[in-house]
């Protein structure tokens, strides 16, 4: 589960904001909805986030750990690093993704860079940005794909009934010949509802519950050893803002 979409909040002026962390548990349906199909899902995702902004850029991680019957069954990191010490809504973009498999050993890593255009409202409730990037994939060629791609992001997210409610996410787009139509899609939009904006729910409280949905396209391993169907899997989510 990809969260690069947490960046958002203050990825057009990084010195407006202070670093923010925050952790969150989702309870995954794909067993649910796709059956024996996707058997070999985690049902249980704990993902650790962080944001932090400095005069130079930001800098933006997240860390999944997915849980089976013998604790964690896998780990998938992302990290990334925005320089930005101008005034023109452009940053310099470079990104590290990569993580552990107990059932297939690594995930196949990936090294991104390119340019990313931010914009934000003056209050900070919408935000929006877009990566345009060059993404080596470092084991894609032993399976029938290639190591040089190009990946397209969006990222977003809206504030809104004062601050009671947020919907945010990403959607990427990566080319790779070994896959149905040459395309890989991962989008993963949230909703959540922030419960510390509730009347009499103290601001120190910082819970938030709601949902992430992915979808996937070429993406998702079935039981049967494809991945090149397209899924739609909602999860159940609960969420500490620190």
């Amino acid at each position: 589960m990809k969260r690069c979409f947490f960046l958002v909040a203050v990825a057009f002026v990084a010195t407006a904001a202070k670093a923010q962390l925050d952790v969150q548990l989702h309870y995954d349906l794909g067993h649910d909805l796709y059956g024996k199909e996707l058997s070999n899902r985690p049902r249980v995702t704990a993902t650790v986030e962080n944001f932090t902004p400095d005069k130079w850029g930001s800098t933006y991680f997240f860390i999944d750990a997915d849980f089976g019957s013998h604790f964690v069954k896998s780990a998938y990191g992302e990290i990334s690093r925005e320089l930005r010490f101008w005034k023109a809504p452009f940053a310099a973009h470079i990104e590290l993704n990569g993580g552990l498999s107990g059932a297939s050993g690594s995930f196949d890593n990936a090294y991104l860079v390119g340019p990313a255009w931010n914009w934000a409202s003056k209050d900070f409730t919408r935000t929006f940005s877009v990566q345009l990037m060059y993404k080596y994939l470092a084991h894609k060629a032993h399976h029938g794909g290639s190591h040089h791609s190009v990946q397209l992001t969006e990222v977003w997210g809206v504030h809104f009934a004062k601050g009671l409610c947020t919907f945010s996410g990403y959607c990427d787009l990566w080319y790779d010949k070994g896959v149905d139509g040459k395309v890989v899609l991962s989008s993963e939009p949230q909703f959540w509802v922030n419960l510390w904006r509730l009347p009499r729910i103290s601001d120190d409280a910082r819970w938030s519950v709601g949902t992430e949905v992915e979808f996937s396209k070429n993406l998702v391993w079935s039981t049967d050893g494809r991945n090149d169907g397209f899924y739609v899997v909602p999860t159940v989510a609960m969420k500490w803002t620190f």
